[in-house]
């Protein structure tokens, strides 16, 4: 029985009784081992459930992954906030959250201009954006 075979085995039985967590990491464990073409076969089957499927598509694109996040580290606020604006960059979340980041360690000029930014924005940013201040009060 092959690597694959074994996980696609493993998927059916979790299927209908649940996973066990010691065979869940036998799988996982086994999925760096796969061709591209197993490894999209198992994230598209009908059996694997999100536990595994999640596990699949960190293996699947673990370089472009961590390329996104570095890139958004680095990029500068004033860039950040441009990228944020256009919402068709595909990384809105991780930009979200890198910004969120930045407002926490209060940079000067950079706190200011990410709340201006989110109270224009969706309105969870907006709450978001008053229950900082709100605890920021309630320390001094």
């Amino acid at each position: 029985m092959t690597d694959y075979e074994y996980i696609m085995a493993q998927c059916r039985k979790s299927h209908f009784i649940g996973w066990n967590d010691e065979e869940l990491r036998s799988c996982q464990e086994v999925l760096p081992n796969l061709t591209r073409e197993e490894l999209l076969k198992i994230y598209c089957s009908k059996w694997v459930d999100d536990k595994l499927r999640q596990t699949v598509f960190k293996v699947l694109f673990a370089d472009k992954v961590g390329k996104c996040e570095q890139r958004i580290k680095a990029l500068d606020t004033d860039v950040l906030i441009e990228e944020f604006k256009d919402k068709r960059c595909g990384n809105i979340a991780l930009i979200r959250k890198e910004m969120r980041e930045r407002f926490k360690q209060n940079k000067g000029t950079d706190r200011r201009k990410v709340a201006d930014v989110f109270n224009v924005s969706l309105k969870s940013d907006q709450q978001w954006v008053k229950s900082q201040i709100r605890k920021e009060q309630q320390k001094v």
